[in-house]
């Protein structure tokens, strides 16, 4: 009888629970769960996890938005050209509309244009009258009755043209007319440091340059129905808020924004330029 191989035969049962150990391993990572991190599923074009409700910031005065007296800012519109072309001072409209910073409007932002039909006026009062030449160093007047206030309506009463009495704003030759399109006043010629005075009686509500194509302007106005722009100027003399007079100084012509010196100057009637030659005098 052959002897066995004691040594051979402990290497190959080694090797053989070597092997088993191996496999073993192997399968027990094979069916080994990965803990991944989980994924979170978000909207599109969001941060946002799915089902978190998205609150979209409404413009300033959107609830009014379509209704009659009120405006919708558009790209490219600041608060002094909304309320040139609506014929109010933009001091007003920043007030009616309650805005926190008047110098920054957005896109969709509505606007009020027009009093609040709430406010509360005497009959044939303004909350701030017009100067006229003829009222000053005039002894007071005895106060009249009292009458009831009455709720002012969101038009104003228009004026007529003959309330007031216009002068050319500046000495000048007319170098362009009026035009719908293509210039909505008159174009004054003149040299650098003239006289630029007001047409007519009335309140300083602009003054400044934040108008494109304006230059350095002043916007007076006269009554609920009339504004006057005085563009391209020099030099600004007066001040928002002030009352000026008839033929009174309030600038110095200039090229301001301008090709060459020239006072551009408008006359708006109820926020739309009409020609400002039908209402000054003949020269």
């Amino acid at each position: 009888m052959m002897g066995v191989d004691m040594t051979g035969l402990k290497r190959c049962l080694s090797l053989s629970l070597v092997s088993t150990c191996v496999l073993l391993t192997l399968v027990a990572c094979g069916t080994r769960t990965t803990n991944r991190a989980p994924v979170e599923e978000r909207m599109a074009g969001s941060s946002a996890p799915v089902g978190t409700e998205v609150l979209v910031k409404q413009p300033q005065g959107f609830e009014n938005a379509g209704k009659p007296g009120y405006y919708a800012v558009k790209p490219g519109d600041t608060l002094t050209r909304i309320a040139l072309e609506n014929g109010q001072s933009p001091s007003d409209i920043a007030l009616w509309s309650q805005l926190e910073d008047p110098n920054r409007i957005e896109v969709g932002q509505i606007l009020r244009i027009v009093p609040p039909v709430t406010q509360e006026v005497v009959v044939q009062a303004v909350t701030k009258p017009v100067v006229s030449a003829g009222s000053l160093n005039k002894p007071a007047a005895v106060a009249p009755t009292p009458v009831s206030p009455v709720k002012s309506s969101a038009t104003p009463v228009p004026a007529t043209d003959t309330e007031i009495n216009w002068v050319w704003p500046a000495n000048g030759i007319v170098l362009a007319g009026f035009d719908e399109v293509k210039n909505k006043g008159l174009d004054i010629g003149g040299s650098a440091g003239d006289p630029v005075v007001a047409a007519a009686d009335g309140r300083v509500v602009y003054v400044g340059a934040g108008l494109r194509g304006y230059g350095n302007l002043i916007i007076l106005k006269h009554n609920n129905v009339y504004l006057t722009a005085y563009a391209h100027n020099q030099t600004l003399l007066v001040k928002e808020d002030q009352a000026v007079l008839k033929g009174q100084k309030i600038a110095a012509m200039g090229n301001s924004d301008a090709d060459r010196v020239k006072l551009h100057f408008e006359v708006r009637r109820q926020g739309k330029p009409v020609d400002p030659a039908k209402y000054l005098p003949a020269k």
